[in-house]
């Protein structure tokens, strides 16, 4: 998120009567972070979609209206003119077919001025104008431009001095030599021709989106400025300018308009757009019974206009705020302007009370008990790999269930045994002291005719004593304290487990999982050192 550090001072003066805690205070109320404050200066990040609030005039203009001292949206006044025409040439439709420009008059520019409007033109290069892409400025001092201007192209071995730099260079070297041609300067491809603007004198004033050319350089001094957009669609490059616009006029500017003409170019119109909203909606998404009127007054609180029709409310939006697209905006907009530090939380109405699954109680009981017998609970992904749960266990991978498009390009199995995955916790803590004891419950999957869920129980020891009796007496006192069963073992072989000390886990004359001493091999392809005894169970057929 972009961030900009702004002066409480400054603040103060642009705002009006507010003390510095006032201000504090409704930053976040705009939608603005506060990250950081030392003193008289705070630092302020705030969403791309809202780059009026890239200077302190922009964050003025919002604080004003959410404080009651200015409200409704800001008009710009723009004084026609025809004395800056801007001629756009054919050759341009092909690469970068759209310009629009405006000149602010009577301005002083500080070194604060300057440096936000220099910060103000680079994120919107980066937001809306994706990184120039779409769109991108060249901000110029007028009084160094002779009109009429030609935005046309011209051919990269042209020379001109570019900003910054006190040696004229082809636009070739400048595109390999600079920051912003290497940075930028894909974006006129491989083209033999390249956008330009020149004026009447036939001095170069700009190479968008890449660089203007040093003799316009902003200062200081500059009291006068003309601001060009140009790019590939021209409601983005109208967009960028009206930002531009306001907060150059909330600066204290005099506007006045350009006259562009040629290639299905033409003058900027800025104009505000209308959006209708129903009262109703406004109250049923917010909670609320607000008044129409209460309605607008919010509304104008954000800098917006708004008058009633009937059941709704016309919204009138300055060219700027092109972040609003519909009602759900406005919405928002209203929810600012009314504070929403009055918005009280209420409680969801429901005919009833959420209670925790008896299923979710049981194997948390469950898994206390095993914790009192000494075990760690592990938590391991559904998702697995064929070399851990088939591989390295010699199980039977003939039903296995492969996932498409998983993100994981080792992890597309979903398992249908939890044992295996605790055989790898031990394999990557064979560092670590014996003995090691751990268990998990979890969902295990199976296919048939389709695919099902259960819940299965399982847990493994590894030590150097590790035996079949001591696995035994874990499951037998696990699930007798927590569900009062008692279970039987019978002899089974398992290519898992060792011949003779492999066992099925009978519950009601019917198997329920398998218990035993994990096979030699098995140990030696997880690099385990010792032994290792374990059983898995299914908790969902007879128990849970």
């Amino acid at each position: 998120m972009p961030v900009v550090e702004l002066s409480y001072t400054r603040l103060q003066k642009l705002v009006g009567k507010v003390t510095k805690k006032q201000i504090s205070d409704s930053l976040p109320f705009l939608g603005l972070d506060i990250e950081s404050e030392n003193k008289d200066l705070v630092r302020i990040e705030y969403s791309p979609n809202r780059p009026d609030y890239s200077t302190d005039f922009g964050i003025a203009l919002g604080l004003q209206g959410l404080l009651g001292i200015k409200t409704g949206a800001i008009k710009l006044k723009i004084k026609k003119s025809n004395k800056y025409p801007i001629s756009v040439k054919s050759e341009v439709s092909k690469i970068r077919p759209f310009v629009t420009g405006i000149v602010a008059k009577n301005g002083n520019i500080d070194n604060k001025i300057l440096e936000q409007l220099i910060q103000m033109q680079e994120d919107l290069h980066m937001g809306i104008g994706r990184k120039r892409t779409k769109s991108s400025i060249g901000i110029h001092d007028l009084d160094k431009i002779s009109f009429p201007l030609t935005y046309t192209t011209t051919s990269r071995n042209t020379k001109f001095i570019p900003l910054k730099s006190t040696t004229e260079n082809t636009i070739s070297e400048i595109l390999e030599q600079t920051d912003t041609g290497r940075d930028y300067g894909h974006i006129l491809g491989n083209s033999a021709k390249v956008p330009i603007i020149i004026d009447s004198d036939d001095n170069v004033i700009s190479l968008p989106p890449i660089i203007n050319a040093a003799v316009t350089t902003v200062t200081t001094k500059t009291k006068n400025l003309f601001v060009e957009v140009t790019g590939i669609n021209k409601d983005d490059a109208e967009d960028m300018l009206s930002v531009v616009a306001t907060i150059l006029e909330s600066a204290g500017f005099t506007l006045e308009s350009v006259r562009i003409s040629g290639a299905k170019n033409s003058s900027p119109k800025l104009d505000q757009k209308k959006i209708s909203v129903s009262t109703s909606l406004i109250n049923q998404i917010l909670g609320l019974n607000l008044t129409t009127p209460k309605i607008i007054s919010s509304l104008k609180k954000s800098r917006l206009d708004a008058s009633p029709k009937g059941k709704a409310i016309i919204c009138t939006i300055p060219a700027y705020r092109f972040d609003i697209f519909g009602s759900m905006d406005l919405i928002e907009e209203v929810a600012l302007g009314y504070g929403i530090q009055n918005l009280e939380p209420t409680l969801t109405p429901s005919q009833t009370i959420g209670q925790m699954n008896p299923v979710s109680l049981q194997l948390k009981s469950l898994n206390q008990i095993m914790i009192g017998l000494g075990y760690l609970e592990a938590l391991n992904s559904s998702l697995t790999s064929k070399r851990v749960l088939y591989e390295m266990t010699n199980r039977d991978s003939s039903k296995i269930i492969s996932v498409l498009d998983s993100k994981s390009q080792e992890h597309t199995i979903l398992r249908d045994s939890i044992l295996p995955g605790l055989l790898e916790n031990i394999s990557r803590n064979i560092h670590e002291s014996y003995p090691q004891k751990m268990f998990e419950t979890g969902t295990v999957f199976a296919i048939d005719d389709s695919i099902s869920e259960k819940i299965a129980f399982s847990s493994i020891s590894a030590h150097k004593d590790a035996n079949f009796t001591e696995i035994k007496s874990i499951l037998q006192s696990s699930l007798k304290i927590g569900f009062g069963i008692t279970i039987e073992t019978k002899t089974l072989s398992h290519p898992t487990f060792e011949a003779g000390h492999c066992a099925a886990v009978i519950l009601n004359g019917k198997s329920i999982g398998i218990i035993g001493k994990i096979n030699s091999k098995i140990i030696e392809n997880y690099k385990i050192r010792v032994p290792v005894v374990g059983f898995e169970i299914s908790l969902s057929e007879s128990i849970l």
